[in-house]
């Protein structure tokens, strides 16, 4: 499996239920990637897309404990092994930092985007990478910016 995330300087991933900042040039490439795809996330990350739904052109598998949860055009999963046996190997996690955590040792590839700001009041983090002896940089994009953000592609690979 895959998985794609958007970090700033120390690994934050989000704040008070949402991501850090919108970067079009990241939704783009994340769309590009993602689409056509399965993609896993949890129900608080699908709270933070457009109307709360799930995205098209995807295969949309969320994992949540809350009863009669069930969005249209999803597959809601209250255990991570059920959620697991529909998951293609192509699959992407998208969040949030529990299903993240829950899923990394199963992934093989990390796309990260990352942001080189630091966002005070961040309560959601992803794992640093560049501190896991299982995980290695493969790919690392030019510095980028947007509206005097900047910031850049890494492609991870898992340490086989």
């Amino acid at each position: 499996m895959n998985l794609i995330v958007a970090v700033d300087r120390s690994w934050a991933i989000g704040r008070d239920g949402d991501q850090l900042c919108y970067i079009s040039a990241d939704l783009k490439r994340f769309q590009a990637l993602t689409t056509g795809h399965t993609v896993i996330l949890g129900r608080k990350t699908l709270a933070t897309f457009p109307g709360g739904r799930p995205l098209k052109n995807r295969r949309n598998l969320i994992l949540s404990r809350t009863p009669g949860f069930a969005p249209e055009g999803a597959q809601v999963f209250s255990g991570l092994e059920e959620l697991l046996a529909e998951a293609e190997e192509d699959s992407f996690v998208i969040g949030g930092a529990s299903v993240y955590r829950a899923l990394l040792p199963r992934c093989d590839t990390a796309y990260v985007t990352k942001i080189d700001a630091a966002f005070p009041g961040a309560d959601a983090f992803f794992p640093d990478l560049d501190a896991d002896p299982h995980w290695a940089a493969a790919e690392e994009g030019e510095p980028l910016e947007q509206e005097g953000l900047a910031f850049r592609y890494v492609t991870y690979r898992r340490v086989k």
